[in-house]
């Protein structure tokens, strides 16, 4: 299920929203908890009990860690580790308890065929068939198991560190993994953030109306820009090598605005969904676009996952504090597992190699002064470049594919003839149209309204034409794909 779909914005948000309303306060985390594993396992039933399982092991590592495993402990207020302090047998086991079964679940289920057919290739590519595994098993990856994993794992972590209390109440905590605002593509929602909200939250009617208002910008941001400039980008992409290199950039741009008005639609829904049941998220994104540098776009793009990998992996590993050439290395290590979080393929760890080759080269030259005298409109169209490069390795479907588009990019390739069936459908003018709307929206709009402060009437008024105008145009779509739902 998908938020951009009549059956949840006419069927399962009413109905969830009737009935939490309806619940007493007690009853209102219990209730967003089942409705939303209800969300989780339309597709596959199965796919809840995995979270399920997860969902259980990080609440009994918290139990482990915060020494409130025994019975006789819980009639005391449970109190956060001190941070840095010496920490028992028990409590490390209970980390590594942790973290250990959740890389299990997320390995398997997303990296098991990867590893399978690219350990087959490498045997076929020496010459060594006897070598490769014989395997009728393809593991079928469960919905946004790369986020709640995180998410359900930095519970633990930060118990452990002593940054978060542990929770005793296990519905609380299953409504923290499984919420299904933010369940299958983020943001990454840490538990100190919203431990004192699954408690003391308060619902009132301006939240609502924020939430409505956020949630009516997603939409439009999904109907109305992303979807159409996803289908420029697939035609592009289906024909690699076919077309010049105006076509190629022309698609490749499609791409990149299609993922982020795609990716940070869903996260102002998501943001929305949560103020209409009284949480307040953390943002996601600040137009990433208008950065200057790749350090820059990585402190604007999913910020949710970028500090996470900053604060779980980066700083453990050494950050910068072990000179330049560790920080290079940690650099390079975080961005290629960033990429393999993203995908199990080679493309996403060679995007994830092209980001850290660009983190690494800034650190290194990017202060020079020569740099930044540059003007900002310059530095800022350089950096969209190098995004834009990265884009192909990320959407494309393998290395031919992409090696195909950045060869169109180049102009090496032969220009699409001016009546051929591809070219007449990506410039057919409502697809120019919209590609020019999302341009100029991406550099010159205001950045996104503030979800946490009162929000004015003229705003929601604006918001709720442009969800009448989505939902109209929704029911004349085919093409509604969620890109991070596959993540």
């Amino acid at each position: 299920m998908v938020f951009s779909s009549h059956i949840f914005l006419f069927v399962f948000l009413p109905l969830t929203l009737a009935g939490y309303y309806a619940l007493p306060r007690g009853a209102r985390n219990l209730c967003l908890t089942l409705v939303s594993y209800v969300f989780y396992g339309w597709s596959n039933p199965a796919f809840g009990l995995l979270m399920f399982v997860s969902t259980l092991i990080d609440y009994v590592a918290g139990l482990l860690i915060s020494g409130q495993w025994r019975p006789s402990a819980w009639s005391k207020p449970v109190e956060p580790l001190e941070p840095g302090g010496p920490r028992t047998a028990l409590q490390r086991a209970g980390v590594v308890i942790s973290i250990v079964s959740n890389l299990a679940l997320l390995g398997f289920f997303k990296y098991f065929n990867f590893a399978v057919d690219s350990w087959n290739a490498l045997a076929h590519l020496l010459g060594r068939p006897g070598a490769m595994i014989e395997t009728t098993l393809r593991v079928v990856l469960p919905l946004g198991i790369s986020f709640y994993t995180f998410q359900s794992m930095s519970y633990s972590i930060d118990v452990y560190r002593g940054h978060a209390r542990a929770i005793r109440n296990f519905t609380d905590f299953a409504c923290y993994v499984a919420m299904f605002p933010q369940l299958v593509a983020g943001p990454i929602i840490r538990f100190a953030e919203v431990a004192r909200q699954l408690t003391e939250r308060r619902e009132t009617y301006e939240k609502f109306a924020r939430g409505t208002a956020f949630f009516a910008l997603g939409l439009a941001k999904k109907v109305l820009l992303a979807n159409p400039c996803g289908k420029i980008a697939d035609l592009v992409f289906s024909s690699a090598g076919g077309g010049g290199a105006l076509d190629a950039w022309y698609g490749v741009a499609a791409y990149a605005f299609q993922i982020y008005y795609d990716f940070s639609g869903y996260s102002d829904m998501a943001i929305g969904l949560g103020l209409m049941f009284g949480f307040v998220f953390a943002k996601n994104f600040d137009s990433p676009y208008r950065s200057a540098s790749i350090t820059e776009f990585w402190r604007r793009w999913h910020m949710s996952l970028s500090s996470w990998l900053r604060d779980y992996l980066y700083v453990p590993l050494g950050g910068n504090r072990r000179g330049p050439v560790r920080t290079a290395l940690n650099l390079a290590i975080v961005m290629l597992l960033g990429g393999l979080w993203h995908g199990a393929a080679w493309t996403f760890v060679l995007w994830g190699a092209w980001h850290g080759a660009w983190l690494i080269l800034e650190r290194a030259f990017g202060r020079r002064p020569l740099y930044h005298r540059l003007p900002t409109p310059l530095r800022i169209a350089l950096t969209f470049v190098i995004v834009l490069g990265s884009w192909v390795l990320f959407r494309a479907p393998d290395l031919p594919t992409a090696l195909a588009v950045y060869r169109a990019m180049l102009g090496l390739a032969a220009p699409w003839p001016a009546a051929g069936a591809v070219a007449g459908l990506i410039y057919a003018p409502f697809y120019v149209g919209t590609w020019l709307v999302a341009a100029l929206l991406t550099w010159t709009a205001p950045t996104t309204w503030d979800w946490t402060r009162r929000l004015p009437v003229g705003k929601l008024l604006v918001a709720l034409l442009l969800a009448l105008i989505s939902i109209a145009v929704l029911s004349t779509q085919a093409y509604n794909p969620f890109i991070y739902f596959i993540f």
